[in-house]
């Protein structure tokens, strides 16, 4: 018989085996029970795959990436056979794993509620035990039809495949590639006591599942479509062991702690009026106090760095936003256009187009380059109402956007010189743990995307290098570019290890194009320049909340609204304290006196509920000696501290940045 050669990865050792036809995947990994997926010829197979002549196989381990979404979506499974055994009537949607779970989407009468969730936990419980086994088989497209009769949206998955099916979240789980294929859970008996239209691959039975819980229910519409039925989706998730689902809803725990839109109320620094709009926030002035800093450091950083600043309106004439190009490829995120004077204004998405308009005012010369122009944008985005999350997903925002101008050749100095200094205002800001992610086009897309090839590929090569200059990981993000050129974001995690999508640059030889701009050479030729976007914070609502969660509202004392409370022991204690405070405020410190007739413990229970970094504290002692009692957020304290050295420990954690 012919050999076999299979490369057996386990445990991070590769090894090499001969092996013969007619093996099946799992007779390669029976000794190990965490594989539970092979990789024949770098495409992902079910244990049960037969292999052929020259395959090379690789092991998929429960806890590596390809593991955990294949554990998810055989729970997923499970958890849709559940519920039509206990909801007979329920017409199942999709169900693809997310990260760090899974969902499924579902047609039923009435949402489910919380005591639905406790009875299908333990319906799939019973399914896992009984340890059904998943088997693929391959069927036509026409008999597909006919077995899933009673499942219109299946029906409509089948129709819309390779096609419609492709922008929707999660169908490519159930009709991506060329065939179709229905996954049949198989009971001890040998029958067929489930089916469902899938890809997979899937685990090899049931029993396969060590731990999983339903999170919740939300209503969801059908292929992400408001116009569309609404149906419920159900959240759940799946970990290779006990012990890391108790890590995970630990951490669920923590990060709800953290969750910025509670801690906004508690700390007054922001809200979301009804009578606004949803996903339009206000500041109130201790928020207002944070976003402030934010702004004045940014601004005083890119002066620094050689920007210059400007200003654009609220609004244009939408002819603008076709002129850039963002028109008809953004129209989607865009407010709807209003009529005024005979033409059709649109509230500003993005900033560029305007600075493509400075830009084009007059000449520019090549000994202007590479021009930075940088500003708070105020922009609005019609974000759908199922997405928006407090201020790290809005409809109105601001951006510290800058566009830098130059040459063809001054671009990759440009894009390291921008990289860096994003980079460098994360680190000021308490973010030190980051890698990046460059996002390139879809070329099996290229209708979405305007540009030459060559054009992509010079920006795109220019973007891989500088980032792999770094040092930090550069992660593929293929498809994720914007429609005008690649770009490279910054993915930071957070304190409790959670990652955000932070500032970006973008290389873009689009708009200088469609704006007809040009600066005169050295040889006194007219040439095009490349425009690079870049944002530090992103937005700055966004940013903002991400650092709420970040520092739990705890922030470092140069960043926090009140970074000093002034706690009198007795009313005759008060004008002692304003007189210290008059001092801290020449300093440039925010500081309060607690005039309430609170006890003094209640008055550091409150700020420290507050969050507040320092407390002074002045009794008949302390004014007797003009010092005073310098109490830390963390509950440390030192007594009989002069009134000079206390004010210099506040002033000089402020001016250091000091993360207390």
């Amino acid at each position: 018989m012919s050999e076999i050669k299979v490369a057996r990865i386990h445990a991070g050792e590769r090894e090499e085996r001969v092996t013969t036809t007619g093996t099946k995947a799992w007779e390669l990994f029976a000794d190990h029970t965490d594989v539970i997926a092979a990789r024949v010829g770098g495409e992902l197979k079910d244990l049960s795959y037969e292999l052929a002549d020259g395959d090379a196989v690789e092991s998929v381990e429960i806890g590596s990436a390809d593991g955990l979404d294949i554990l998810r979506h055989s729970t997923a499974h499970v958890l849709a056979q559940a519920v039509q055994q206990v909801f007979p009537e329920a017409k199942l949607g999709i169900g693809p794993p997310v990260e760090n779970g899974f969902y499924y989407d579902f047609d039923v009468e009435t949402p489910f509620v919380p005591e639905d969730l406790v009875k299908l936990e333990s319906a799939m419980r019973k399914i896992i035990k009984e340890n059904q086994r998943f088997s693929r088989r391959v069927t036509a497209d026409a008999d597909a039809l006919v077995e899933l009769a009673d499942e219109p949206y299946k029906l409509e998955l089948i129709g819309l495949k390779g096609g419609a099916a492709d922008d929707t979240e999660g169908a490519s789980v159930e009709v991506g590639g060329g065939e179709l294929t229905i996954y049949d859970n198989i009971n001890r008996k040998g029958e067929v006591a489930w089916k469902d239209l899938c890809r997979g691959p899937h685990l090899p039975t049931t029993k396969r599942i060590p731990a999983f819980k339903l999170m919740r229910s939300a209503a969801a519409y059908w292929r992400g479509d408001e116009k569309n039925k609404q149906l419920q989706r159900i959240y759940g998730t799946a970990w290779p062991s006990k012990e890391e689902l108790e890590e995970h809803l630990h951490r669920l725990e923590e990060a709800e702690r953290r969750d910025h839109r509670k801690l906004g109320r508690e700390l007054d620094l922001f809200s979301f009026p009804d009578e606004i709009g949803s996903g339009l926030p206000v500041f109130h002035p201790k928020g207002g106090v944070l976003k402030r800093e934010m702004e004045d450091y940014v601004r005083q950083r890119h002066i620094e760095e050689g920007f210059s600043y400007v200003g654009t309106p609220h609004i244009t004439k939408d002819g603008l936003f076709h002129t850039s190009g963002h028109l008809p490829h953004y129209a989607d995120t865009m407010f709807p256009p209003m009529e005024f004077e005979g033409a059709n204004y649109q509230l500003k998405a993005m900033n560029c187009p305007m600075h493509n308009l400075i830009f084009s005012s007059r000449g520019r010369s090549y000994r202007e380059l590479p021009l930075r122009l940088f500003e708070f944008g105020s922009v609005y985005r019609y974000e759908k109402s199922g997405v928006i999350h407090g201020l790290t997903r809005v409809r109105g925002f601001a951006q510290d956007d800058s566009h830098s101008y130059c040459t063809a050749e001054q671009a990759p100095d440009e894009v390291k010189h921008l990289l860096n200094f994003m980079l460098s205002v994360l680190r000021d800001f308490g973010l030190d743990d980051f890698y990046l992610e460059l996002s390139t086009r879809d070329d099996a897309k290229k209708d979405k995307f305007i540009g030459s090839d060559e054009d992509w590929a010079t920006a795109t090569a220019i973007l891989e290098q500088v980032g792999t200059e770094t040092g930090l990981d550069l992660v593929p993000d293929p498809g994720g570019a914007a429609f005008y050129g690649p770009k490279i974001s910054v993915q930071a995690k957070d304190a409790i290890g959670r990652t955000w999508q932070m500032g970006t640059v973008q290389y873009d030889f689009n708009q200088p194009a469609r704006f007809g701009l040009e600066y005169t050479a050295a040889g006194g030729e007219k040439k095009q320049p490349v425009m690079i976007h870049s944002a530090k914070f992103g937005s700055i609502e966004r940013f903002l909340g991400v650092l709420v969660e970040h520092y739990a509202g705890a922030f470092p004392p140069w960043l926090a609204p009140v970074q000093v409370q002034g706690i009198p022991i007795a009313e005759r204690h008060t004008d002692y304290l304003d007189e210290v405070a008059k001092e801290l405020r020449k300093k440039g410190i925010r500081v309060e006196i607690d005039h309430s007739d609170d006890r003094m413990q209640k008055k550091i229970r409150n700020a420290q509920l507050q969050k507040v970094p320092f407390m002074v504290i002045a009794g008949d002692d302390d004014v007797e000696a003009g010092a005073v009692s310098f109490r830390y957020r963390d509950g440390r304290q030192d007594n009989g501290v002069p009134i000079a050295e206390a004010i210099e420990r506040v002033v000089s954690a402020v001016a250091a940045r000091e993360q207390v």
